[in-house]
């Protein structure tokens, strides 16, 4: 056991060496020079103030990013090691009779264990937003939203979890295709009443205030054949600094949603690319493609659980203090496999979201045709959010879900020099 804990320690330190030298020497994050003076240079739209503080918070919030995936690993890893999972799992036997209560109160103490020790990166993750300004939320918003969170992920978890450990004990070797067809309803499930059940839980969503506005955004969704009656907004000015939009939900629950401060601070003609960049995402129904590839990697990834998960067992059982996957022991095991499978397709999946936001992108362009607002618009969200607009190239493979702030912004300064180009030609 000091041997694998010291390995752990190591291999933990030496991994964070390695994240902060990427980080703040090794991997360049200045534009190419054949783009200095374009309108993607952000020395051209932002101050040196704002060029500083952008390149301190991305570098800190990708250096934490970096070093908190791993460290939940190392925290269940210690669980497992130390014993501590096996002796929960026999305290809970101890004091409940029914499977689900078993599992119920193992999960409690497991999720009480990690959130503790989490916790405190999580408030310098905190601090760090509110020291940039990024984040305005209150330290007693803050905490409620942390309290909500872990009784929203243990009552989930503790539904996910006794099932999935039924299904193993039943059907040791065809569980992972039986959970897996099982997840198919329930996350259509979850899709479905996110945004009604879930989401207001932390915020506050209403129809759009501004009705003007939203008849122009309603005629927009018209001319793309949407049948939209509503644009919703969300409160988010309570919480963050940082501008956003997106489209949740599915079937009738579905909805196009507009942060407050993304109205508050972008003009009437970016608001309306962005919301046309949404509605791009609906017309090319980029969230069933997202659906069907998230049961794709869901199956794969269930299928590698099972076989890592036994030959860890079956090699290393007596040392990490479990004898079989039966075991809610194992628990902390399935959840180090699941989070090592998670962080490793996240390029893949990344790579794909990326295609989708750029072609969301160019539909955007297209139904308004008004470069100028799209431009400005990626240029307000970089300020905003004070984010690279060329980060390195690991940071945009494991971080970046959409294209980083200069691609997008040469993407519409080709498509509009490519446009000119057969104007003149006609």
């Amino acid at each position: 056991m000091r041997k694998w804990l010291t390995g752990a320690v190591l291999g933990y330190f030496l991994y964070g060496l390695f994240v902060y030298w990427y980080i703040y020497m090794g991997g360049p994050d200045s534009i190419p020079e054949q783009f200095k003076g374009t309108s993607a240079d952000p020395g051209t739209f932002m101050n040196s103030r704002e060029l500083l503080l952008s390149g301190e918070y991305s570098r800190l919030r990708n250096f934490m990013y970096f070093i908190t995936v791993p460290y939940e690993w190392f925290i269940l890893l210690n669980v497992l090691l130390t014993g501590l999972s096996r002796k929960m799992e026999q305290w809970s036997d101890s004091i409940a009779k029914p499977d689900f209560l078993k599992t119920s109160i193992y999960l409690f103490w497991l999720s009480l264990i990690v959130t503790v020790c989490v916790l405190p990166v999580e408030w310098i993750n905190y601090r760090i937003s509110l020291s940039y300004q990024i984040t305005t939320q209150s330290t007693t918003g803050w905490m409620k939203d942390q309290v909500i969170d872990f009784w929203v992920n243990f009552l989930l978890m503790a539904l996910l979890v006794s099932v999935l450990f039924w299904l193993i004990r039943k059907y040791q070797k065809r569980w992972w295709l039986i959970a897996w067809t099982l997840s198919i309803p329930f996350s259509l499930f979850l899709m479905f009443i996110q945004p009604v059940v879930i989401d207001p839980l932390y915020n506050d969503f209403y129809p759009l205030e501004n009705k003007e506005l939203e008849e122009k955004i309603l005629a927009l969704a018209d001319k793309a054949d949407i049948p939209a009656e509503h644009v919703y907004e969300v409160n988010m000015s309570e919480k963050t600094n940082a501008l956003n939009a997106y489209v949740t939900g599915i079937g009738s629950n579905s909805r196009i949603v507009l942060w407050d401060t993304t109205l508050n601070r972008l003009k009437e003609d970016e608001i309306l690319f962005i919301m046309a960049h949404e509605m791009g995402h609906y017309v090319m129904k980029h969230i069933y493609v997202g659906i069907a590839g998230y049961l794709l990697l869901t199956l794969a990834g269930l299928y590698a659980i099972d076989k890592l998960s036994s030959a860890v067992i079956r090699n290393w059982g007596s040392i990490l203090k479990i004898d079989s996957k039966k075991q809610i022991a194992a628990l902390p095991l399935i959840l180090i496999l699941i989070g090592a499978l998670t962080f490793a397709s996240d390029p893949l999946t990344n790579t794909v979201s990326r295609y989708q936001e750029k072609s969301a992108d160019m539909y955007a362009i297209q139904l308004t045709n008004n470069k100028e607002a799209a431009v400005s618009s990626f240029q307000e969200l970089s300020k905003a959010g004070l984010s690279q607009v060329h980060p390195p190239f690991l940071i945009k493979l494991f971080r970046y879900s959409h294209p980083t702030i200069l691609e997008r912004i040469l993407y519409l300064e080709e498509y509009h020099a490519e446009e000119q180009l057969k104007e003149s030609q006609d």
